[in-house]
C-alpha cells in the first residue's frame, strides 16, 4: 500500500470537490508523481469556520497586523511571518508570483482515468485518490 496522508480543504473555489482541474491535479501532480494515496475531506460549504487553521492561524495574523494598512506585498509578508503566539505558533510566508493558466479544461476521458474512490459519508465531500495502476490504464 502506498504512503498516504489526509488533506482537509474548503468546498468552494478552485479546491471544490466538483472542480475537475483540482481532482486531476491531485491525481497527476501528487498521487502519481510521488506515489501517494491522498484522502481528501472537504468542509461543507459555509462551514470552513470549523477549520482549525482558521482559528489557530488567521486570527493571530489578523491580530498582528491590526490597524496597519496593507499596501505592499512586503508589508503583508512581514506581518504574516512575524506572527507568534504564546503557545509557540510561528508562521512562514513566501510570495508566490507564479502566473497561473486560466480556462484549463479537463475532458470526460481524463475524468474516467482518475483513480478515485468516494467514501460512504458524504461521498460528494470525502474521497481517496490513489496512484494510477498501470494495468488499469492499459484497459481504458
Amino acid at each position: 500500500m502506498p504512503p498516504s496522508f489526509l488533506l482537509l480543504a474548503d468546498a468552494g473555489g478552485a479546491d471544490s470537490p466538483r472542480a475537475r482541474v483540482w481532482l486531476c491535479d491531485l491525481q497527476q501532480k501528487l498521487c502519481n508523481r510521488h506515489g501517494l494515496r491522498v484522502t481528501v475531506c472537504h468542509y461543507p460549504p459555509g462551514a470552513s469556520k470549523w477549520n482549525p487553521i482558521e482559528h489557530r492561524l488567521f486570527s493571530q495574523i489578523s491580530r498582528n497586523w491590526q490597524g496597519v494598512p496593507l499596501e505592499t506585498y512586503d508589508t503583508v509578508l512581514n506581518y504574516i511571518s512575524t506572527t507568534r503566539t504564546s503557545a509557540g505558533l510561528t508562521v512562514a510566508a513566501k510570495l508566490n508570483s507564479k502566473t497561473y493558466q486560466k480556462g484549463q479544461e479537463v475532458t470526460d476521458q481524463e475524468m474516467k482515468l482518475l483513480s478515485i474512490r468516494r467514501h460512504r459519508t458524504p461521498p460528494e465531500w470525502n474521497y481517496t485518490i490513489r496512484p494510477y495502476n498501470q494495468n488499469r490504464l492499459r484497459k481504458l
